[in-house]
């Protein structure tokens, strides 16, 4: 079993900066879920820094304890979890760097392991996605975020951090009828950008609706959408509020607190999500590195949600 090392015994502030100081394991055997890094920006399109997230993420990860209280699990000790390390990338090479992540988590998905993937920018999430419909299919999305990254083409490139996922739906990687996303707001660039999801049959909820939904409805219709299949979950951390998240490349204001965004996180339970990931955290920007703890709090959340999963599973 793998598990971090005990922190009564080693403070938390020595030590390697792995994950949650999870051990830093290659071989796949006996692991469940494996937390990496992919320190990519090259797709930004106004603040680059999130090639530094994955190293910000692990550093504030060392707060994270090994019980959930909110959701009454015992994660770290029960789930085999190991920090995986980072995938390869090449600066300036959206292209190559996309293949090259894709083929670090291949082996992650052809053994059954979870991934969790720290970002980076949005558009690397193409890659595990690619990686994970190899094995499964065509995947269903649970997309939290402030923008729908269904764009066509930044700056009449077809990969960047606002587009990958339209490339996913074109590419067969996601199925469109069991995809939701929700949190979008802030200005676009003209009415027809409000019209993106329903052409391309993604089911949207923006913010200024689902700030009137509880969680518990949000996730009634998330399972409803992606129904019993295999599920991607992907958390932008520029869903929340730039108040609570300043870290990160392209900021909105006037969303949720963290508190209120780790509710929706927490309420996703009973989806067979195959991976996950929290993307677009921007060290140079994080005051107090709280852009960067909160992603890490996210990750265990979804740790949590698949040692859930598991039980629900061995019941």
């Amino acid at each position: 079993m793998h598990q971090p090392w005990d922190a009564l015994e080693a403070p938390r502030f020595t030590g390697p900066r792995t994950f949650a100081r999870l051990p830093y394991v290659r071989d796949l055997a006996d692991v469940e879920a494996a937390v990496f890094g992919m320190p990519w920006d090259g797709s930004t399109s106004f603040r680059s820094g999130a090639r530094f997230g994955p190293e910000s993420v692990r550093s504030m990860s060392a707060m994270l304890r090994t019980y959930n209280p909110v959701q009454k699990i015992q994660v770290f000790g029960e789930l085999s979890t190991i920090d995986y390390g980072d995938a390869p990338t090449v600066p300036g090479y959206v292209e190559d760097t996309l293949e090259r992540i894709e083929a670090f988590v291949r082996p992650l998905a052809e053994a059954g392991v979870v991934g969790i993937g720290i970002g980076g920018d949005h558009c690397a999430t193409l890659a595990e996605l690619r990686a994970y419909a190899k094995v499964y299919g065509p995947l269903g999305l649970v997309h939290l975020d402030s923008h729908t990254d269904l764009w066509h083409e930044y700056f009449g490139q077809p990969y960047a951090h606002g587009t990958m996922f339209r490339r996913a739906i074109e590419e067969g990687v996601l199925d469109s009828d069991r995809m939701i996303q929700a949190g979008m707001r802030g200005p676009l660039y003209g009415i027809e950008d409000e019209q993106i999801p329903d052409e391309l049959g993604v089911q949207t909820i923006p913010w200024v609706d689902l700030a009137e939904m509880s969680p518990a409805r949000f996730a009634e219709l998330a399972r409803a959408r992606v129904g019993t299949g295999p599920t991607f979950f992907t958390f932008d951390v520029d869903f929340v509020d730039a108040a609570f998240c300043p870290g990160t490349g392209t900021p909105e204001v006037a969303g949720p607190t963290s508190f209120e965004a780790m509710k929706f996180v927490r309420a996703l339970t009973g989806i067979s999500f195959v991976g996950y990931d929290v993307v677009e955290v921007a060290p140079q920007y994080d005051s107090g590195q709280i852009t960067a703890l909160f992603a890490a709090n996210v990750a265990f959340e979804m740790l949590t949600l698949q040692r859930m999963a598991v039980m629900q599973k061995s019941a």
